[in-house]
């Protein structure tokens, strides 16, 4: 089976079978699967909307979204067929949560779904852990790993034993 590694700020979707593989902090996943075409895709984005400052991109989650649907509809997927499962959001450790990211993305996921009529039919979302998902594109299923905090002390500084009087 073909393998696709998606780094944040892409889409993918395929009538190939496809294993897609990300990992999620503060960004999210969306992942569309036609049951009927037995074929999906998914997005990875880091902020939920271009404020319409810099250069559109797939980073926005208004943009991502948009371009993954349009992409299976191109492939032949009716948007009533459509199924949604919704990944990341967690709190981001070093941020404190000051901009609360992880749960715009998320919001703006949820809403946008809600929106265009797609149901969601399963989710993983929010915490304090970053998320490994791997998704089979041809069955629709998605595998979860939590990832290990990360260790955010920073080492003090090393101090000579010698005397410099």
């Amino acid at each position: 089976m073909n393998k696709f590694y998606l780094f944040p700020g892409m889409i993918f979707a395929d009538r190939k079978p496809h294993v897609v593989d990300t990992v999620l902090g503060s960004c999210v996943a969306v992942v569309l699967w036609d049951p009927v075409l037995r074929f999906g895709g998914i997005n990875h984005f880091m902020l939920p909307r271009l404020n319409g400052n810099g250069v559109g991109s797939y980073k926005y989650g208004d943009m991502a979204f948009q371009g993954l649907l349009n992409t299976m509809l191109k492939a032949g997927s009716k948007k009533l067929d459509l199924k949604a499962k919704v990944f990341g959001g967690s709190i981001s450790a070093g941020a404190r949560g000051i901009f609360q990211i992880g749960q715009r993305n998320l919001e703006f996921a949820f809403e946008g779904l809600k929106t265009e009529g797609i149901p969601i039919i399963s989710h993983s979302v929010g915490g304090k852990r970053s998320r490994k998902i791997v998704f089979y594109s041809e069955t629709g299923d998605v595998l979860v790993k939590y990832l290990k905090p990360a260790n955010n002390h920073i080492a003090a500084p090393l101090r000579s034993n010698r005397n410099h009087g």
